[in-house]
């Protein structure tokens, strides 16, 4: 005779769920208790590592040409040299040299100018545009679109001739404002102290808003319909929809288009350069100006670096504390997993 064994019958209950281990290939459930010290990150897997490896060449290019360069800017701040001659290791000296320079400090006021210019401004308009075109049906769409993108294509050289050209004294702006009967307001707008500033921020507001726009247009189409339906079931005007659907829908765009408008912001020269050269006077130098000044000016390698090191440190905290302002709440959560 053959021995029958009987397979005991598995336990049901709470008890089962907590004895019996999860099917093999599959992962507990985020968030669950992976057993008496509490949660647990799970280690990382073969095939985890095998994915890593598809980085690595992006973060070798990223390496030889992002941060090499990087590196070798710090370096070169904490010496004296003029390309030329023997360097002499002067430490910090580059760096307080340059905080305590009122000029760099007054180029650093102009670059907080024009983060008004060029990313406040130009963000408004773009949901301004972006609210009016969700709502109104406007024929030719495409090509308003891409007409008003047209300036963020451009060459910043290009952009900065014809401007300049359009702010002369016998210029198109000035010849507007005669038409119009307002003689005594025009003048030379970028050889003012007064209004060099603002005319050349003005220039970058019009490059940036349409990119802006772009953004947030793509942003709007993938808010869900309902939550329009919704409000205005509701009895919200476009107002309330614009601020309780739109902007909310719009945050992580609304966040990317301040990181890139603000980052050209504060490293802005090419507009500045070919516009007024940071005239008159010092109204619209900005640090760009001075890292080239030293550079191909002067020849102070040393101090150009420590300035450009210094703007650097200065647009990772603004648009670090950008990010952080408005990052989402699925973020928030994300981060304090």
């Amino acid at each position: 005779m053959c021995a029958i064994r009987v397979r005991p019958k598995p336990p049901s209950g709470p008890a089962a769920d907590e004895a019996d281990p999860p099917p093999r290939g599959r992962r507990p459930p985020a968030g669950a208790p992976a057993g008496p010290g509490g949660p647990r990150r799970a280690l990382p897997r073969a095939r985890d590592w095998a994915g890593l490896l598809y980085v690595v060449p992006a973060l070798t290019v990223f390496a030889f040409f992002v941060l090499y360069p990087l590196g070798q800017a710090v370096w070169l701040s904490l010496w004296d040299w003029d390309g030329v001659t023997q360097a002499t290791w002067v430490g910090a000296g580059n760096y307080l040299d340059a905080i305590g320079d009122p000029e760099i400090v007054g180029a650093l006021r102009n670059s907080l100018v024009f983060v008004l210019f060029y990313a406040a401004l130009p963000t408004a308009i773009g949901l301004l545009l972006t609210a009016l075109m969700a709502r109104v049906r406007i024929y030719g769409l495409t090509f308003f679109r891409a007409a008003l993108f047209v300036p963020q294509i451009l060459p910043g050289v290009v952009v900065a001739v014809a401007w300049r050209s359009m702010y002369d004294i016998d210029g198109p702006v000035n010849g507007v404002l005669r038409l119009a009967g307002l003689d005594g307001v025009t003048r030379a707008w970028l050889g003012e102290f007064a209004t060099a500033l603002p005319s050349v921020g003005l220039i970058g507001t019009w490059v940036m808003y349409g990119l802006c726009m772009v953004l947030f247009m793509a942003g709007a189409q993938r808010i869900p319909a309902e939550l329009y339906e919704a409000a205005r079931i509701d009895g919200a005007g476009a107002v309330r929809e614009f601020f309780t659907v739109t902007l909310p829908g719009l945050r992580r765009e609304i966040s990317f288009a301040l990181v890139l408008t603000i980052t050209y912001a504060l490293r802005n020269f090419d507009i500045v350069w070919n516009t007024t050269s940071g005239g008159p006077g010092t109204s619209t130098t900005v640090p760009s100006v001075f890292i080239y000044r030293a550079a191909f000016g002067t020849r102070d390698y040393g101090e150009a670096a420590a300035i450009s090191v210094l703007l650097t440190a200065l647009i990772l905290a603004v648009t670090g504390l950008v990010l952080f302002l408005l990052r989402s709440k699925d973020d928030a959560k994300g981060a304090r997993r």
